[in-house]
């Protein structure tokens, strides 16, 4: 399936600088370069999650294809759904450069990029083109860095993007844009939430479907945090939440040439933080509520970890910088490999077993 051509071609980005290598990777995504996987979909994997059937639980974050130039291409990867953007009303170039760092010997980048994309219509236009194409494709929205009204732009952000999202991500949680983050607090919070659903409502009643809407938080919140973030999402007809975007901390990396630069740290070392996390929010919002783990899944035991630690899908997108294009159709061969040896007939069956054990982790 993936072979040495692949493997030389990743060797051969590596040696580009970071931004340079994305590029070019979305560029060997259009032109069909990517072979697709073809790993027959195991119906133990199936599952639905907000009213979607999805053929697995592994989905592409946002963030690799923020203008959705590439969403089928990443499906035939094997993934069970993919996410565009995030999406901003206006284009933005984001950041200067350089803003993107690899930290190879943690298996980790540091992105500073700052929403940098084509704006709303640009992503429009080729999300329409793909109308009646199968597969799930959300679509990750967000706020102009200048903007005078951030809610405005992520309502303007569902009514957009309502004919051709499978799904909406409200992406609160970047940390590269000044005070984002800052719409976690319960008041803002609330005040969005409101805005946004009855956004949902209003194009739903038009149209006659409702798209599921979830909610992307920062896995460096507090206690007291997650607290407010988790009675909102329960106090509102929210979807999901996904858990989590990157992290301003740099515990425990070794890799020390890019440790201080700025920005969001992605890969390998999320994954203690952002498990903790999940599975504090699952104790939290109880049973019924979807929830997505992110951060630090590179291997189908870190999928199958998250989904222990209380998700019922998982993302990933820093991990397969380091593992290839191959990465999605090795975790799911390893994610029925997992199921025959614990016996499972459903991976639903394990979501939630080691909750306990992950929440008790102190933040």
């Amino acid at each position: 399936m993936f072979g040495p051509v692949t493997d030389l071609a990743r060797q051969a980005l590596f040696l580009l600088d970071p931004e340079t290598a994305h590029g070019m990777s979305i560029a060997a995504l259009k032109s069909g370069v990517v072979p697709s996987c073809r790993v027959p979909d195991d119906p133990r994997l199936a599952v639905t999650v907000a009213g979607i059937g999805l053929p697995n639980p592994l989905g592409m974050a946002a963030g690799y294809d923020k203008n959705a130039e590439v969403p089928d291409a990443l499906l035939k990867l094997g993934f069970g759904f993919a996410e565009v953007g995030t999406v901003t009303p206006k284009p933005q170039a984001g950041n200067d450069k350089p803003r993107i760092f690899r930290l190879a010997g943690d298996r980790a980048v540091i992105n500073r990029l700052g929403f940098n994309n084509e704006g709303h219509e640009a992503a429009f236009a080729r999300l329409s083109a793909r109308k009646g194409s199968a597969g799930i494709v959300g679509v990750n929205i967000g706020a102009n860095k200048d903007s005078a009204d951030r809610v405005a732009d992520y309502v303007a952000g569902i009514r957009r993007f309502y004919p051709v999202a499978s799904y909406f991500t409200v992406n609160i949680s970047s940390p590269n844009t000044p005070g984002l983050r800052d719409l976690q607090a319960r008041d803002s919070l609330k005040a969005l939430l409101e805005a946004v659903l009855a956004a949902r409502g209003e194009e739903a009643s038009r149209v006659g479907r409702s798209l599921p809407v979830f909610l992307k938080i920062a896995p460096d919140l507090t206690e007291e945090g997650l607290d407010d973030v988790a009675a909102e999402a329960l106090a509102h007809d929210l979807d999901g939440l996904i858990i989590s975007n990157t992290t301003l901390s740099r515990d425990g990396l070794t890799d020390r040439r890019h440790a201080a630069e700025s920005g969001g740290l992605s890969g390998a070392p999320l994954f203690r933080l952002s498990t903790a996390v999940l599975a504090k929010m699952r104790q939290r919002v109880g049973a019924a509520l979807p929830l997505v783990g992110v951060g630090g899944v590179g291997s189908a035991e870190d999928a199958m970890e998250k989904i222990r630690a209380g998700a019922d899908l998982v993302q990933l997108y820093s991990c397969m910088i380091y593992e290839g294009p191959a990465l999605p159709a090795r975790i799911l061969r390893g994610l029925s490999d997992l199921l025959d040896r614990d016996g499972a007939g459903s991976i639903r069956d394990l979501r939630d077993r080691r909750v306990d054990h992950w929440a008790a982790m102190k933040l």
